[in-house]
Formats: structure tokens, C-alpha cells, sequence
């Protein structure tokens, strides 16, 4: 058995879960498979964008590294993965759908929720078509560190106030610049939140480039976005 390290220190990204799962389904799941593939969806789910969100089987299989935990000694990896959303489509925690006709492999699924009932019902209608451009990937092994964990190797201690600046940029700009904004204050020896926002800032007005500036030009302060998850209608804010 492979010894859990622990989570890092710092703000970490965190997948809402209602507390009725807690509550009604978790005593009921007997089989861990069918266990995993629900949180799977949950964790997947809470990263996709915009209002229409499903996972598809393409989407569990293609993530080897959690196939991987779902089989047994001597198990085929796809019985176990049909087999687990099966029951997870039996309970109710999971609606079915599926799209040119009876193999598993054509499946989509929603989350037994508001949202997720009325995808399912706009798909049936025909009035709804999975858009593939804004279905994000995800995987267990893509997951990156955050951009409080980045703050804190490379440019240094994580305060309160820089925390709520990392907040908001994070609102506002691509993680993928906040981070490579981050490595380029390293490279410069330029390790301060200013130079690192200059940079944000100068990308977003005259378009990204590989130049980091110290005079990036300076823009107002953004302000916060919200961003709509599959459980905002269950947390109390």
C-alpha cells in the first residue's frame, strides 16, 4: 500500500460536495467501485464551464490513472468501470444517457441534480448537443499545484493580503499565466506579487509574449468573478 503523503499546506482547490451525500448515499454505497465512479463524476463535473455539464464514459476510461484503482486482482479494467457506473445508475446518484445506441462506451452522464436533470431533459428534447469545445479534460494525474502553493516555492510567504490578490487573479487571468508569470519573475530575480501582476497586467492589454518587463504598465484592480459550480444552488454563502 502506497503511504498517503498528506495535502500541502496553503489554499488548494476544493470540490463542493452536498452534505445529503453524506447523509443519504454514503450509507447506502456498499461497493466501492460505484463509490469511486460517483465522487469521480462529482470532482470532474466541478471542472467543467458553463451551465450544460456532463462526463461521458470516454471521459472515466480515459483516465488511466483511475481506471487503474478500480480494478481487483484478475478483474478486466472495463467490466469493473461498467460495472460501477451501472450501479451508480441504479441508485439514482447518476442519470444515464446515451447517444447512438446500447454500448456502454456511447454513454453520457449527469449528476442527479437540478442542473443535471434539466441537461438530461434538454438532450432528450433534442433541444441540448454536448459541445465538445467546451468540454474541459481532466484527469487525476493532471492536477497542478496552485497558485498558492507556486506563490510560496517561488516568490515567498503567503499572507493574508497577498492570498486575497491571488484570489482575484486568479478570477481574472488563465492559471496557466499566473504561473508562468511566476517562473518569469524567477528567471528575471524579480520574486514580488508587483512583478508578477505587472506582467498579468501588460499580457492582458497588449497580448501574451515571452518579453517580462519591470515597466509592465499598471492597470486598476480587477474585480472578483464569480464562477457558477454544479453545487452552488446547495452552499449556503
Amino acid at each position: 500500500m502506497k503511504q498517503f503523503a498528506g495535502f500541502p499546506a496553503g489554499k488548494t482547490h476544493l470540490t463542493p460536495i452536498p452534505a445529503q451525500f453524506f447523509s443519504e448515499l454514503l450509507p447506502e454505497i456498499d461497493h466501492l467501485g460505484e463509490l469511486k465512479v460517483t465522487l469521480y463524476a462529482i470532482w470532474f463535473l466541478d471542472r467543467q464551464e458553463g451551465e450544460m455539464r456532463y462526463i461521458s464514459y470516454e471521459d472515466f476510461w480515459a483516465d488511466q490513472a483511475f481506471v487503474s484503482g478500480l480494478r481487483t486482482a484478475g478483474s478486466d479494467p472495463k467490466i469493473a468501470l461498467t460495472d460501477a457506473l451501472g450501479r451508480a445508475v441504479k441508485r439514482g446518484s447518476l442519470l444515464l444517457a446515451l447517444r447512438t445506441d446500447t454500448a456502454p462506451e456511447q454513454a453520457l452522464y449527469f449528476l442527479n441534480t437540478v442542473r443535471g436533470r434539466a441537461t438530461l431533459k434538454a438532450w432528450q428534447e433534442g433541444k441540448w448537443q454536448p459541445d465538445l469545445e467546451s468540454h474541459l479534460p481532466a484527469g487525476l494525474k493532471d492536477e497542478r499545484p496552485s497558485i498558492y502553493k507556486l506563490y510560496e516555492e517561488n516568490i515567498g510567504p503567503l499572507t493574508p493580503m497577498i492570498a486575497d490578490e491571488l484570489r482575484d487573479a486568479e478570477a481574472t487571468y488563465p492559471v496557466d499565466w499566473i504561473a508562468d508569470a511566476m517562473h518569469a519573475a524567477v528567471v528575471n530575480n524579480a520574486r514580488t506579487w508587483a512583478y508578477v501582476l505587472a506582467i498579468l497586467r501588460n499580457w492582458q492589454e497588449r497580448g501574451r509574449d515571452d518579453t517580462y518587463r519591470r515597466d509592465a504598465p499598471k492597470t486598476g484592480r480587477k474585480s472578483r468573478k464569480s464562477r457558477k459550480g454544479e453545487f452552488d444552488d446547495f452552499i449556503e454563502r
